[in-house]
C-alpha cells in the first residue's frame, strides 16, 4: 500500500517522489556551478508547520524560480543554512509543495504536463487567455474551482503562488491571493528573486547565461488580521512584501531601466 500511497490530488507519492529527485539533480548546477544562488533567511523555512503556509514570490520565469524553491525548502529543511551544497538534501524531499500554475502553462507541452506531476495546482488565469489579456468585462478575479484546489493543497502542505499572475515586474497583484489568503489564513511567507530573468529564458528551461548572481530572499510571515484587513490593505502589504509596490518602481532611474531593456534585448539576440 505504501507504495501506491497517493495524495490528496491522485498523485502516486512514490514516482513524485522520484521526480523531484531527478529534476533536481538535473537542474543543481543551474544554481550552483554554472549560476550562483545566494540565499538569504532559510531559518525561516526551518522554523514553518507542515501544512497551511502559502509562499509568495515575484515571477520572472515559468519554472526557474520554482525548482529553485523545491531546492532551497527542500535544503532548509534537510539543515543547510543559505546554501544548497550537497544534494544529498533531496533524497528525502518535502512531498506536500505545490505551486499555483497558469493550466495554458501547463499543458503547453510534454515536459510542462510531467513537470505539473511534481505539485503543480493548474488554475486558469481569468485576466488573461492565449497570451492576451481578457477584456476588462470579463475578468474575473477568482475561479471558484481553482480556489478549492487551493484550500485542499494548504490542508496538505504548503503553496506557493505568484500573486502577479505573470513574469513581468511591477504588474499589480490580484485580488484573488488576498481573498485566498483573507479565507484560508495562512502563514504567509514573501519571497524576493531576482537573477532569474536574465539566466534563464523566459520559460526557466534553457540557460540564457553562464556566471549570473541569482538572488533568493526569504522573509518573515506577514503579519495580517484575517479578520480586519480589507482585500485592498492585503494587496498592498503583498505588493510591498515581494518589493513589487509602484513605490519600489520609483527608485530605480529611468536610464537605467532603459539601459536594462536594451541589455536584455541584446542578449535575446546572441543567445
Amino acid at each position: 500500500m505504501g507504495l501506491f500511497k497517493r495524495n490528496p490530488f491522485g498523485h502516486i507519492l512514490f514516482l513524485k517522489k522520484w521526480l523531484i529527485r531527478i529534476f533536481a539533480a538535473i537542474t543543481h548546477r543551474r544554481y550552483r556551478g554554472f549560476n550562483e544562488l545566494q540565499i538569504d533567511g532559510s531559518e525561516i523555512i526551518k522554523a514553518l508547520p507542515d501544512t497551511n503556509v502559502l509562499f509568495i514570490s515575484n515571477h520572472q520565469t515559468y519554472f526557474a524560480d520554482v525548482v529553485a524553491m523545491f531546492h532551497v525548502f527542500n535544503a532548509s529543511l534537510s539543515g543547510r543554512q543559505d546554501n544548497i551544497k550537497n544534494l544529498g538534501y533531496i533524497w528525502q524531499p518535502k512531498l506536500n509543495i505545490y505551486y499555483v500554475a497558469a493550466k495554458e502553462t501547463m499543458q503547453s507541452g510534454l515536459l510542462p504536463r510531467i513537470l505539473s506531476y511534481a505539485g503543480a495546482i493548474s488554475v486558469e488565469r481569468t485576466w488573461r487567455a492565449g497570451g492576451k489579456d481578457v477584456n476588462e468585462k470579463e475578468k474575473k478575479d477568482v475561479n471558484p474551482n481553482d480556489t478549492e484546489n487551493i484550500k485542499i493543497a494548504l490542508a496538505d502542505g504548503w503553496v506557493i503562488t505568484f500573486p502577479q499572475g505573470t513574469t513581468k515586474s511591477f504588474k499589480p497583484v490580484r485580488k484573488g491571493t488576498a481573498h485566498i489568503i483573507k479565507q484560508h489564513r495562512p502563514i504567509v511567507v514573501p519571497i524576493v528573486i531576482d537573477g532569474f530573468r536574465r539566466s534563464f529564458d523566459k520559460k526557466g528551461l534553457r540557460m540564457k547565461k553562464k556566471g549570473i548572481l541569482q538572488t533568493f530572499t526569504i522573509k518573515e510571515p506577514l503579519a495580517i488580521d484575517y479578520d480586519n484587513d480589507t482585500i485592498e490593505e492585503i494587496v498592498e502589504k503583498v505588493e510591498y512584501a515581494i518589493e513589487q509596490h509602484a513605490s519600489f518602481l520609483k527608485v530605480i532611474p529611468v536610464e537605467e531601466i532603459e539601459e536594462q531593456k536594451e541589455l536584455d534585448r541584446l542578449r535575446q539576440w546572441q543567445y
